[in-house]
């Protein structure tokens, strides 16, 4: 097993208030997770339930209430390792807009490593390939604005790619993206995991998304509730439902076969898997 890149222990976390006297709610409680070094882990909760919280402590935007969070061992409440730490951990947010500012793609993509002070030849040399890395190298003289919304997430991703972390965190990346361009992203995201060996921690409120990933963490009230391989996570169909999530399409189909008396395979997640499982019965 690998080491853990990412480590939180008893992370608490709760906004000031500004009102005189008024206790600000918790928003993180108590939370305990190692995420391994070249693991696809997805954290999937409805709103307010923490998980993009949990996302901005992985980087040190935010630093905990109570509790710690280690980053490849460096304590992010420690000033002097913040640089080191955002080296190590590279955030891509829902709105590519947001993290895009210059007039053309390729010098989008190098902002990053010139105010890290990276050597004008090794910046070329990382823009060329972080940019054949999200399958965007033909468009590296085009200016952002002019992309669709899936192509300027992957430029989004790429930008955080030259800097050259080890592992990227993904706040709800697909939110705002068609499903062309959603599914443009997702593919991105399981080959940067799968052929380059980045860690990669997906936040989502998408089930189909959450079933992709390795590894699952669910989340409801600040508290991690589930953590498992999804095939596994997601066969706990009403504990889910409790908390107001629901499950994949196929998870659903065959749980509402199984309430009628028949005995499916609830972890039959892919489209193939579930097809399986209905031929044996009807065989």
């Amino acid at each position: 097993m690998n080491d853990a890149i990412i480590k939180t222990e008893q992370l608490t976390f709760h906004y000031t208030s500004d009102e005189e006297g008024a206790v600000a709610p918790t928003v993180l409680d108590g939370v305990d997770i190692e995420i391994e070094a070249g693991s696809f882990v997805a954290v999937l909760g409805h709103n307010g339930s923490g998980k993009s919280t949990l996302a901005k402590h992985m980087n040190a935007i935010l630093l905990p209430s109570g509790g710690k969070v280690y980053v490849d061992g460096l304590d992010t409440t420690e000033q002097d390792k913040l640089l080191d730490v955002r080296r190590t951990v590279g955030m891509v947010f829902q709105n590519p807009d947001n993290q895009l500012v210059a007039n053309v793609v390729e010098e989008d993509v190098a902002f990053a490593p010139e105010n890290l002070g990276v050597e004008p030849s090794e910046i070329r040399r990382r823009v060329d390939e972080a940019l054949a890395m999200v399958c965007m190298s033909e468009y590296a003289t085009h200016a952002p604005h002019l992309l669709s919304g899936g192509q300027k997430q992957r430029v989004a991703i790429a930008g955080v790619i030259a800097m050259r972390p080890r592992c990227i965190v993904m706040d709800e990346p697909t939110a705002m993206l068609d499903p062309i361009g959603r599914a443009e992203v997702l593919r991105t995201i399981k080959d940067l995991n799968a052929r380059f060996g980045i860690t990669v921690v997906l936040i989502t409120h998408h089930m189909d998304e959450a079933a992709m990933a390795d590894r699952l963490i669910v989340m409801s009230d600040g508290r991690v509730i589930d953590d498992g391989k999804p095939q596994e996570v997601f066969q706990h169909v009403e504990e889910l439902k409790a908390v107001g999530l629901t499950v994949p399409e196929t998870t659903e189909l065959l749980y509402q076969l199984n309430q009628k008396g028949f005995d499916l395979p609830l972890s039959a997640l892919s489209d193939e898997a579930c097809a399986d499982a209905l031929a044996a019965l009807l065989a």
